[in-house]
């Protein structure tokens, strides 16, 4: 692309202008969100396990990272584990100290329990038998203390480094988003025309926002909740096995039933949330649509048709969002549903253990503790399923912009003149956008050094892909293009872009000062220069007239200047930059009658000394033209100057008749 019109978006007046863009002849059979609509509805993530994997390949280049994470989190669930098994020592403490407090000091353990015995009381001795007595010393307050004090060192210390692991983890998330915008920005620049061409610009903000948005909030919130519920998972199984297996077997019933429901319902609201970014995608481009598009909403009056439509498609994002967060909501409800009943089961055969002086009430203290710890780190990774399906979809999202076939490599870079004389030549050139639709074949001409070439025909002719073909937009079916004699597909697209200036039929500029915008033809350039080519293209004579000259700040899309304008500014950007080769695609069709004579005169004294292409709907700006292409479905019917194909009574003189009598009419 050159050097004055660098974003995608100052090429759709060139794609839209003549001919139908590529999406006209897509192949039906491929993926639907190649025309721009998303994710078909209803359609979950295809390949969630392959696409997981990619998001778990993101953290390759931070293993140092990961490892500290690690370790950071495994002490941490090592800490929180062990802290209910003192817990249930204190209690045993406390509770052995009440009992043989009342009791007979002197005597020993097992007399106190035969004692029971003897008076038949079989399930307090069972109960006595269980537990460390010493008859008449009370409660252990030093015991005790020391327990509650290491119980509260586990637990800050637990907590110490789950915060420790959530600031490493979130720097290493933040910074590989950082890393995976910059891989989507460069992938932008090096996707070829036809991406964009068949595809909504709001469906790719999408992707380029709102996914990798998503994307981030999975990696920071589900890795280390993952990581750490299944440790701790696994940590309360083994201790509640060494507590109690009879327990232990009792609790793991949930863990079929929890898996069984998750299952059920993660795969149901994994397609909604598909529905849902599909949606998404869609909304936004209609958003982006009607505010680009507002002026022209308004004169044609569809201010209620636009309303009516995004109205359709909010409900459709409404009904996507409500059924994804409504089924994924119904986990939680679920689990703890099933926790509770395990809850249930296990006080019940705890009593009766404890009774039976098969544990101590300690240890069933613990053991209840360690159940409800148990169903928590469930429903975190119950809850993480969630937000792991949306982030996967989304992730799958991006991963397929990233892995859209690119432009063809450039090649290594040649060496070339400083200046090149601007000679084109087109030799057997073919092209179509579908193999089935041909339409360029076999055209040949020659634009010489300082000619103005100008481009007439109908509309779809192939006029704009002429000049699309020149700078390398699109790869040539057959045959090929030279510039001064060297082949354009030896040269690199920056060596061929940068002799190449190009001003569209939309006058597209930055947002910045007039001077910024151009300065964007050659950024080096100094005030002087930008202020030289100003005048040569009449550009300064209506910036002298504003309160801030040059330094006029550029509104929206150059709200606050004309549309000729804008183009004058657009013309002097290119005059800045000096290209050898300069194309000129319906300069002049967004602008009156009296201001097109001051865009005439600009680009004429662009034109001088430089090869022109011009594309030109209104034939009586190019009737200076050195040549005249007139072009018909991809081929060149008639060549010559102005006078001599209206001599001929031609195509030529068709089309100039039909718009002298419009005119005139």
């Amino acid at each position: 692309m050159s050097r004055q019109e660098q974003t995608p978006e100052s090429l759709e007046p060139a794609r839209e202008a003549s001919e139908a863009v590529p999406s006209a002849s897509a192949d039906p059979d491929q993926d639907p969100e190649v025309l721009g609509e998303g994710v078909p509805p209803g359609k979950k993530a295809k390949h969630f396990w392959p696409t997981a994997g990619r998001i778990a390949g993101l953290f390759a280049g931070h293993r140092v990272g990961l490892a500290t994470v690690t370790a950071f989190i495994t002490v941490s669930v090592v800490l929180a584990v062990l802290a209910p098994q003192y817990l249930g020592k204190a209690t045993d403490v406390v509770f052995a100290g009440v009992l043989q407090r009342d009791l007979p000091a002197g005597t020993s353990q097992a007399e106190v329990v035969s004692g029971l015995r003897a008076e038949g009381n079989d399930s307090l001795a069972e109960v006595f038998a269980a537990m460390d007595l010493v008859p008449g010393a009370g409660i252990d307050f030093h015991r005790l203390g020391v327990l509650i004090l290491l119980v509260l060192a586990m637990y800050a210390g637990s907590s110490v480094l789950a915060w420790a692991q959530g600031w490493v983890l979130n720097k290493i998330s933040v910074i590989i988003i950082r890393d995976l915008r910059e891989r989507v920005e460069s992938k932008l620049h090096r996707l070829p025309l036809s991406y964009f061409d068949t595809r909504r610009r709001g469906e790719v903000m999408s992707r380029v926002t709102n996914d990798v948005d998503n994307v981030q909030t999975t990696l920071q919130q589900t890795f280390s909740t993952l990581l750490e519920s299944t440790m701790r998972v696994l940590g309360i199984v083994i201790m509640m096995f060494i507590l109690s297996w009879q327990l232990a077997l009792v609790a793991l019933v949930a863990l079929p039933l929890s898996a069984a429901a998750a299952g059920v319902v993660g795969s149901r609201a994994q397609k909604h949330f598909g529905r849902q970014w599909a949606a998404t995608g869609a909304l936004n481009g209609q958003i982006e649509e009607d505010f680009s598009g507002h002026r022209l909403v308004t004169v044609f009056g569809r201010e209620n048709a636009m309303a009516d439509q995004f109205d359709e498609r909010n409900d459709e994002l409404y009904s996507a969002a409500f059924s994804a967060q409504f089924t994924s909501g119904t986990i939680m409800p679920i689990m703890q549903f099933i926790s509770w009943l395990s809850y249930v089961g296990i006080a019940v055969v705890g009593g009766l253990r404890v009774i039976s002086g098969q544990m101590t009430l300690g240890a069933a203290t613990a053991f209840i503790q360690y159940s409800r710890e148990f169903t928590q780190p469930l429903s975190q990774v119950a809850g993480m399923a969630t937000q792991l399906q949306s982030g996967v979809a989304s992730a799958e999202r991006v991963f397929e912009l990233l892995d859209a076939d690119e432009q063809e490599p450039d090649p290594p870079a040649i060496d070339l003149p400083e200046r090149t004389e601007g000679r084109v030549r087109f030799d057997q050139v073919s092209f179509s956008y579908s193999p089935d639709e041909p339409l360029i074949e076999d055209l040949s001409f020659e634009a010489h050094p300082g000619h103005t070439v100008a481009i007439v025909g109908p509309t779809g002719a192939g006029k704009t892909t002429l000049v699309n073909l020149v700078m390398r937009f699109y790869e040539l079916d057959s045959g090929r293009i030279t510039l001064d004699e060297t082949d354009i597909t030896s040269m690199t697209r920056a060596q061929l872009r940068s002799r190449v200036g190009m001003v569209l039929q939309d006058a597209w500029l930055f947002e910045g000062t007039i001077r910024e915008n151009i300065r964007y033809g050659r950024l080096d350039a100094t005030d002087e220069e930008v202020e030289a080519a100003a005048v040569a293209t009449s550009v300064d004579r209506f910036v002298r007239s504003l309160p801030d000259g040059y330094e006029t700040l550029i509104e929206d899309e150059g709200g606050n200047i004309s549309a000729g304008e804008r183009q004058l500014i657009t013309i002097a950007r290119a005059f800045l930059a000096a290209p050898a080769l300069l194309i000129l695609d319906e300069a002049t069709s967004s602008v009156d009658t009296r201001t097109e004579v001051a865009v005439q005169k600009a680009m004429a004294a662009l034109r001088q000394g430089r090869t022109s292409f011009v594309i030109a709907h209104r034939l009586s700006t190019i009737r200076d033209a050195d040549t005249i292409l007139v072009m018909n479905q991809g081929r060149i019917v008639e060549q010559g100057d102005h006078d001599s194909l209206l001599a001929a009574r031609g195509a030529y003189w068709d089309l100039y008749r039909s718009q002298f009598q419009e005119g005139k009419a």
